[in-house]
């Protein structure tokens, strides 16, 4: 038989030992050091186990927990360990032999629980150190979500900024110490929300209402959504764009000459999963790429202020690249050589020069090479007519 696993991830409710599952509780028996926070320690009744509590901030006790490597170790976490827990970040300092985790039900399951609804249809976030504004893309009428928050202040922060977007009629359902003896369930209006009392732990569950702008779930979102000077890729072009760009979860893009940010923008909002780099040389668009990722929910693009290809360097590998300014042959040459064998390139192109760069290109490493003539009705005297945009062409292909 395998010798059982050093390291013990034990998930505990509010309601302590008293919740626990009979594997748990043995586990715990057996220790000969018990760790975890102040307030779960707090549940436990006395223990053969030294029992130390877990440092803050929490990178802190990784090296005190290492200390103890080869000893019976428990550590408790909040619930399930690896929703939103303490789990991840202990599995990946160790082997996977080291350690096993023994959950217990996670704050949404208790949720749900309490309210019927069913999880696989409702969003879930932990907002402990992230911004509210990762919520923003989920905004939409009729639309369930679970929310962790840090403590009853932020809960009010939550029902402000719902508010200030145009949900204040979204229901949010406060939900203190679930699964324990200090559990309080209590609902309010975001508009209307007055809670002064609230204790932690908290997590919210809302279901959201209101006229606020829903940002769509498909690519080509209108251009008044991104703050611009008109270095932007418009609707039409960016749905087209994106679909030859096909992002994927997990990939990484660079996002070259990104303007306001649109495009990898897009691409975040694709995929939770996704990842990407906005290379932008002037500092006002850069800044402006990185508050509308930050305004739209997709704090995670990562802005570089430079000119591609050197501000390239350091830059995690793509599986995708978009060239939306700065369209150059020494561009191209670089990416050629730098990128790896499945990596996809989309350019666009509106001068002459820079058609003619794409159509050398196309001739000598193939893809595809398209070109789109977009108008738009406008008044032409007391009628309408059409005015056209300059066409674009564009080239994508993969390496």
């Amino acid at each position: 038989m395998a010798e059982a696993p050093w390291l013990t991830i034990i998930g505990i409710g509010e309601d302590g030992p008293d919740g626990l599952p009979p594997a748990s509780m043995a586990a715990l028996e057996a220790a000969e050091i018990v760790m975890g926070p102040k307030r779960h320690l707090g549940l436990l009744p006395p223990l053969r186990a030294e029992v130390i509590e877990w440092p803050v901030p929490f990178a802190e006790g990784l090296p005190l927990l290492m200390r103890f490597r080869g000893q019976r170790v428990a550590v408790l976490a909040s619930g399930d360990p690896f929703w939103h827990g303490a789990g991840s970040v202990l599995a990946r300092h160790f082997e996977a032999g080291e350690w096993r985790a023994l959950p217990a039900p996670s704050s949404a399951s208790l949720a749900a629980a309490r309210l019927g609804w069913p999880l696989e249809r409702v969003t879930c976030f932990g907002l402990h150190a992230a911004p509210l504004m990762r919520l923003r893309p989920h905004l939409a009428p009729g639309a369930r979500l679970i929310v962790l928050l840090r403590d009853g202040e932020a809960v009010g922060a939550l029902a402000e900024w719902l508010t200030a977007q145009g949900f204040g009629a979204s229901t949010l359902c406060v939900m203190e110490a679930l699964g324990g003896p200090r559990e309080r369930i209590r609902q309010a209006r975001a508009d209307e929300m007055a809670f002064a009392d609230i204790a932690h732990p908290v997590c919210v569950a809302l279901e959201v209402a209101g006229e606020g702008a829903v940002v769509s779930a498909t690519p080509g979102r209108p251009d008044d959504l991104f703050d611009h000077d008109g270095q932007i890729t418009k609707a039409p072009v960016r749905a087209l764009t994106l679909a030859a760009l096909a992002p994927r979860a997990g990939e990484h893009l660079w996002d070259i000459g990104a303007g306001s940010g649109a495009i990898s923008i897009e691409w975040l909002l694709a995929h939770p999963q996704t990842t990407a780099t906005a290379i932008e040389a002037v500092p006002e668009r850069a800044a402006r790429a990185r508050a509308n990722a930050e305004r739209l929910g997709v704090d995670r693009l990562e802005v570089v202020e430079g000119r591609a290809p050197e501000a390239l360097e350091g830059s995690a590998a793509p599986q995708a690249v978009f060239i939306g300014g700065g369209l150059s042959e020494a561009l191209l040459a670089d990416l050629w050589a730098r990128l790896p064998e499945g990596a996809r390139i989309v350019a666009n192109a509106v001068t002459l020069e820079s058609e003619a760069l794409l159509a050398r290109w196309h001739a000598a490493q193939g893809g595809r090479l398209m070109r789109f003539d977009i108008s738009e009705a406008a008044p032409l005297g007391s009628k309408r007519g059409w005015r056209a945009a300059y066409p674009i062409v564009q080239w994508s292909v993969m390496r």
